[in-house]
């Protein structure tokens, strides 16, 4: 069974980018096409999400600059792979923390 690879990048207002993966065991063989609808149901407008609250790396800039700087991170993409896995979290764990989060503040 293929592990997962979540791929997603920060990008400040001037465009300048960081990227970051995080790679998933997948024990309970779960498809990509249940995944990613429940990923997007919990992003910002199916696209955005704060990195550290679902326990991933931060990918921000080693200098905070006010005025490009903003607190969520973009997903990229969401593929099989066969590389180890990276992440402490099983991808039903992961998906299971996912799931709770809820970001009304």
């Amino acid at each position: 069974m293929p592990n997962i690879k979540l791929s997603y990048l920060y990008r400040d207002a001037g465009n300048y980018k960081s990227f970051g993966e995080a790679i998933f065991a997948n024990p309970a063989d779960i498809p990509l096409e249940e995944i990613l609808p429940t990923l997007q149901s919990k992003m910002i407008d199916r696209q955005w999400f704060y990195a550290k609250d679902w326990g991933l790396r931060d990918l921000h800039f080693d200098h905070w600059n006010e005025e490009l700087d903003h607190g969520f991170h973009e997903f990229e993409s969401l593929e099989y792979c066969h590389d180890p896995s990276t992440s402490r979290l099983s991808l039903d764990s992961f998906i299971e923390s996912v799931k709770r989060t809820n970001w009304i503040y």
